[in-house]
């Protein structure tokens, strides 16, 4: 085989067409309808071939169109007025820059496996991504000094096909680089800059790719180059690919590799936001970093790296987390175990919720939550479940106070907003809901749409969306070479007049796909009802290894080809992010069907309130907080079940029931404008209540809020002086451990006569011996609380007990009053842990001493 010299050709653009490519390498134009329709005029059977991306469309267009195109005034006009709107929205004062007034703004980098961007850049396999990219869209609307940093894979997540049966089959194409809009980072001299990582016996190199999304980048790494091994040019090849030990490995070049490019790109960050557990690593790249440039001890640098690391969980179940075994772990990182004077024992400790079990595996969300000062799950149900699921890395702290918050996700409703509701809008809400989408009073506008007119745009979109899905199923019958009255057949399925249901995600079996088919009979009957016919759209990929979510796929298939079935049930291949923008967009109802609580969040049903679809889900993930008893419906009350098989019959009956009797009627229910008002009334209730609330916009604030600037405060508080600050707060930190076993509570009084009464004030006193302690290097604290079954406080609430001037040498005393708010049988106890001005958290130490009786 000869070798072969590669080069790449870049379109050559008529002079006055040069806009074109500025604004087709900044995905700014992925939510800008006036981009979207630039490109699109210019050839629209172009567009849709180059898979909606402008790069390859400005590469692959015909010179001739474009030498008309130049010659075209009104289109010249157009492409000019979107140019300026990009260059003003990269330059007007944003959010970030009213709201916070710093000397300097500071680098925040946040690192996720996955960024689902758009369709044309195929780096993202679901939900995680999908929020990834939200976040970094918003960020820019924002104005917030946010970095991206992933992987750019070269396969990216499977493309799904089915086979004549209906099972789910994979193929894997590859991603053109060149026609993407991507840049590569160049060094001085103009090379392609690269760093590396360290695996064993080898080192890797790294090539640094950057991705614009309005004013963030995302700088994109990538292990495909000649300088490595063939199978180290694999490692970025697959998202979510290859076996446990290739898992690992990209992880080590996302955290460690992704904190060495940002060095290489004199971009290191101050704060960093792991979006979930894949790339904790950076912590510890981080660690080395400041003690080998900054000449910090370990303490010192875990102090500064905890302080200024914000951690996202997005899983709700412990077999949903990576975890490596100590025999990897060791092959892979004894050097930087070595270099951070901890040992390969000391380094496991990091990753192990018991650091001196030494049989257990290597966790990485246990890294992050070591490494984070903040860590939140991503609803407040799911904040709940991880404080429970978390609860033993912290064995002394109440679970419901386990340092683990909530920031609920959203979306960014620009991304996933149609045009018809967009225009319909600007008509009725103005401007402000573009520019403040989290103002409730704007979006209360929304009584002002009449209700024809609201219920027209949704007809135009269920009508735009049977369209779309006539054309998809089209293509998946030709694809199998299916014959021609099948493909004429397709032209048949759907109806545009009758309520749409959208059923789109991830095909994992808690999810239940199939909950809507345990009585087929009943749904058949709902379906084909002459009077009141229903009709549903499913699509999602299983992964590869997941036999029972293929088998979930192929039951649905089988059900969809039923005679009787066949126009009420429409399955549409490769889900992805043109498939989901076009469900959302045309769904009459979501339906959402988790085993609660199962479900983090979930963001799907999220995007379908701004385009006037109405969400029927179980109370899980968002929909606990979203729904209102009047802007949609819920399946059953938010139990709880330890049998799955009768929490499958008592939900799935609790659906049939809800779609016969509400949600079927009040569809079909019209009055003598034939609009049906009570939909349109529920329509407008869960766009006014969910739209200000449920967006990325209202999300990144609260990020930058709570996160972000704080931490970046504290970094800099830190970092002044040479780090004395830092150095003073580890050796407070230091004393505190050798001492704290000295601290206990010796003495508890509650000087009350008889029994008190609703109104009355309990006073309580505490005697505790603080060792070598001051009281003002303490709290201390009546927990108090409603006893359970057991005897024990499941959730108390504390009351601060504040030194008095009483001190028998070391022993201090404490006192305060319990206002006896309502009656009944109240326990309490009494704690004790260290405080100091700058902990990142009550709980900063890990250390809490309880009132014990012998």
């Amino acid at each position: 085989m000869p070798t072969i010299q590669t080069v790449t050709i870049l379109p050559k653009l008529p002079k006055p067409l040069t806009p074109l490519m500025s604004i087709a390498r900044n995905l700014w134009w992925t939510w800008t309808p006036a981009a979207i329709n630039l490109f699109q005029d210019m050839d629209r059977d172009l567009w849709d071939r180059c898979g909606h991306n402008p790069v390859f469309l400005l590469g692959t267009i015909e010179q001739p169109r474009l030498e008309e195109l130049e010659r075209n005034e009104i289109f010249l006009a157009r492409m000019k007025e979107v140019h300026a709107e990009l260059e003003h929205y990269l330059s007007f004062q944003t959010w970030y820059d009213r709201t916070f007034t710093l000397e300097t703004k500071g680098i925040i980098a946040y690192f996720s496996a996955e960024f689902g961007l758009h369709e044309s850049v195929p780096i993202y396999s679901g939900g995680l991504g999908l929020l990834a990219g939200d976040h970094m869209k918003s960020a820019s609307d924002l104005g917030i000094p946010l970095i991206g940093v992933g992987l750019l894979y070269k396969h990216g997540y499977f493309q799904q096909y089915l086979n004549p049966d209906g099972w789910q089959l994979e193929k894997s194409p590859m991603n053109d680089f060149t026609n993407m809009p991507l840049a590569q980072e160049r060094d001085e001299a103009g090379e392609p800059l690269m760093v590396a990582v360290n695996l064993p016996g080898r080192e890797v190199k790294i090539r640094i790719w950057s991705l614009q999304v309005g004013r963030v980048p995302i700088y994109l790494l990538d292990t495909d180059v000649p300088f490595n091994s063939q199978h180290d040019r694999q490692i970025t090849s697959h998202l979510y690919g290859g076996d446990l030990e290739v898992r690992l490995q990209q992880e080590i070049v996302l955290g460690i590799g992704g904190i060495r490019a940002l060095d290489a790109l004199k971009k290191m960050p101050t704060v960093c936001h792991i979006n979930e557990g894949h790339s904790a690593f950076m912590a510890v790249e981080r660690l080395l970093h400041l003690m080998e440039n900054d000449k910090l001890n370990y303490d010192e640098a875990l102090e500064a790296v905890r302080t200024t690391s914000v951690f996202t969980t997005h899983t709700p179940v412990p077999a949903g987390i990576d975890r490596f075994p100590p025999q990897m772990m060791s092959a892979y990182f004894e050097s930087e175990a070595n270099r951070l004077g901890l040992g390969i024992d000391g380094f496991m400790g990091l990753g192990r919720i018991n650091p001196d079990d030494r049989s257990e595996t290597f966790c990485m969300a246990v890294l992050a939550l070591k490494m984070a000062a903040q860590t939140n799950g991503v609803s407040k149900l799911h904040g709940e479940v991880s404080r429970k699921m978390w609860a033993s890395v912290w064995p002394r702290i109440p679970q419901d106070e386990v340092p683990i918050s909530h920031i609920t996700n959203g979306v960014h409703t620009l991304g996933w907003l149609s045009g018809e509701m967009s225009r319909l809008y600007d008509r009725y809400l103005g401007s402000g809901w573009i520019e403040e989408p989290t103002n409730h009073d704007i979006w209360k506008r929304i009584d002002h749409i009449p209700d024809f007119e609201i219920w027209r745009s949704r007809e135009r979109l269920r009508e735009q969306l049977i369209s779309f899905a006539r054309e998809r199923l089209k293509k998946q019958l030709k694809d199998r070479n299916s014959p021609v009255h099948r493909l004429e057949e397709a032209d048949e399925v759907l109806d545009p007049e009758v309520l749409t249901i959208g059923f789109a995600r991830r095909f994992a079996t808690y999810k239940r796909a199939t909950l809507l088919f345990r009585d087929l009979e009943r749904l058949t009957r709902i379906l084909t009802n002459p009077d009141r016919p229903v009709q549903i759209i499913f699509a999602g990929k299983a992964h590869p290894q997941d036999q029972e979510g293929k088998e979930l796929i192929h039951r649905i298939i089988q059900v969809a080809r039923r005679p009787d079935l066949r126009k009420h049930i429409v399955f549409i291949e490769n889900y992805d992010i043109e498939v989901a923008r076009n469900l959302v967009q045309g769904v009459d109802v979501w339906l959402n069907t988790p085993r609660r609580p199962m479900e983090a969040s979930g963001t799907s049903g999220m995007k379908v309130v701004a385009n006037g679809g109405i969400n029927l889900s179980v109370l899980d993930g968002w929909w606990c907080e979203g729904y209102t008893g009047d802007n949609g419906w819920a399946i059953g009350a938010g139990e709880d079940y330890d049998d799955h098989h009768l929490q499958d019959e008592i939900e799935s009956n609790l659906l049939y029931e809800l779609l016969e009797n509400l949600v079927v009627p009040t569809f079909y229910q019209t009055g003598t404008n034939h609009i049906p008002g009570g939909w349109v009334e529920m329509m407008k209730n869960s766009i006014k209540t969910n739209c200000p609330v449920f967006n990325t916009n209202r999300m990144v604030e609260e990020y930058a809020s709570q996160g972000y600037i704080p931490s970046f405060m504290m970094w800099q508080t830190l970092n002044k002086d040479n780090w004395q600050e830092l150095k003073n707060m580890v050796a407070w930190k230091r004393h505190v451990h050798k001492v704290w076993n000295k601290v206990s509570i010796t003495d508890l009084q509650v000087p009350f006569e008889g029994s008190p009464k609703v109104g009355d004030r309990l006073p309580i006193r505490v005697t505790i011996d603080l060792g070598s302690l001051k009281p003002e290097e303490v709290r201390v604290e009546a927990y108090i609380g409603r006893l359970d079954a057991e005897g024990k406080i499941p959730k108390g609430a504390p009351l601060p007990l504040f030194a008095t001037d009483e001190n028998k040498g070391k022993k201090y005393t404490f006192q305060g009053s319990m206002l006896c708010l309502s009656s009944g049988k109240i326990g309490f106890s009494i704690r004790c842990y260290p405080y100091k001005k700058g902990l990142t958290n009550m709980f900063d130490l890990g250390l809490l001493t309880w009132w014990e009786t012998e």
